[in-house]
């Protein structure tokens, strides 16, 4: 069950999320994505449907990958005569256990292993990686052409974003490799990527990503809190909510919509129920940026700037980030806790980050109005 966001627009539903959001598939070769075994076989076709599979979850954006104990040159050469080989990242074709492939896949990727799916025709393997990855799902090959049927591989929405997932991962390969070969301070490269940050408000067009960041981000996530697509439409259209997007490019290409933010207003004060970004951008600095930005803008507009923030195992960063930037806790340091950030001292954006918010002057939050809206009682709550 997927748990989304309650309808009453101040407060979102935390912890709970889908039993499993597939992000990248993890395939072996032999007797799996072809039919034999290469090595003996020597041309080893491809099993029925499985090329159409791979090319539809690629379209949703759902990442592939390969975790195969063979010959490195040989099972390269047959994906790529096969014309599979650009769908795959961080292949791992060697004679490793296929645990450590999918542990090495994982943290290039930057993705927990629960949000992976191993395909194997072997039940030994297959026991294997459950055993020492039980977050993982495991599919046997039997099963593959069915994927695409299946609730844990069909993402509610299909965004631009997940269409062009892939080929976003690319371009981060080539950041990696380039900043591997800069032999100077991790500033100095980040200049040279001449990166621009855009943060406006949400317009529906925008929704869709939205929650799709909502269900997939883990990591860099304040609160964990899911909103379906029409709680985001309710706080973009709300006078007491402000919903934001960030997106980001550098000259490599686009990095695409990375961050989201919801605000909610009430006399005095600004709260931040939600900042989240994707983990692919969490080495340049821009959760703090935007955090700074946040800062600036409450000060202009004389209010105070709280925060919550829920942990949820995986989110240390984010409480990390809140400290370094001028945020005091308010509350016991045990489940979820409330912040508020120090306005009298606020940094400007670093030199190498161009940022752009063009929407977002004046403040747009007003706090609540003293009488509810038509169809709402004295409480704030709507019908139940």
């Amino acid at each position: 069950m997927t748990t989304q966001g309650t309808a009453d627009p101040q407060e979102g539903t935390a912890g709970e999320r889908p039993a499993k959001t597939v992000k990248c598939v993890v395939w072996d070769l032999d007797h799996t994505l072809w039919d034999g075994i290469l090595l003996e076989d020597g041309e080893a076709p491809l099993r029925p449907g499985l090329r159409e599979v791979i090319v539809e979850l690629d379209r949703r954006g759902i990442l592939h990958s390969v975790a195969s104990r063979n010959d490195h040159d040989a099972a390269t050469a047959a994906l790529r005569r096969h014309g599979l080989l650009d769908y795959f990242l961080y292949p791992q074709i060697n004679w490793n256990a296929k645990s450590s492939s999918i542990r090495s896949i994982a943290a290039s990727l930057n993705l927990g292993l629960e949000a992976f799916a191993f395909v194997d025709d072997d039940a030994f393997e297959r026991g294997e990686v459950a055993f020492e990855l039980p977050e993982l799902l495991c599919v046997d090959a039997a099963d593959a052409a069915g994927l695409a049927d299946r609730p844990e591989f069909s993402p509610r929405f299909v965004t631009e974003d997940s269409a062009r997932r892939r080929e976003m991962y690319r371009a981060d390969q080539e950041r990696t490799r380039v900043e591997q070969e800069f032999t100077g301070p991790q500033e100095a490269f980040l200049a040279t990527l001449g990166m621009t940050l855009t943060v406006l408000p949400a317009q529906e067009e925008d929704l869709r990503r939205a929650e799709e960041l909502t269900v997939r981000t883990h990591q860099l996530n304040t609160t964990g809190y899911t909103y379906s697509y029409e709680e985001l439409d309710a706080f973009r259209r709300s006078d007491t909510h402000e919903l934001l997007v960030a997106r980001l490019e550098d000259r490599h290409g686009p990095y695409g919509t990375i961050g989201l933010v919801l605000l909610a207003g009430d006399p005095g004060a600004w709260t931040v129920k939600l900042l989240l970004m994707s983990c692919r951008v969490m080495s340049r600095g821009v959760g703090g940026v935007i955090i700074n930005l946040l800062r600036r803008r409450a000060r202009a507009a004389g209010v105070r700037l709280l925060a919550e923030y829920l942990p949820n195992g995986r989110n240390r960063m984010m409480l990390i980030t809140y400290k370094f930037t001028g945020f005091r806790q308010l509350t016991d340091d045990d489940g979820p806790a409330l912040f508020e950030a120090d306005l009298t001292d606020v940094p400007g954006d670093p030199q190498y980050l161009t940022v752009q918010a063009p929407s977002l002057q004046p403040p747009s939050l007003q706090p609540p109005s003293a009488e509810p809206p038509s169809g709402e009682d004295a409480s704030g709550e709507g019908p139940q």
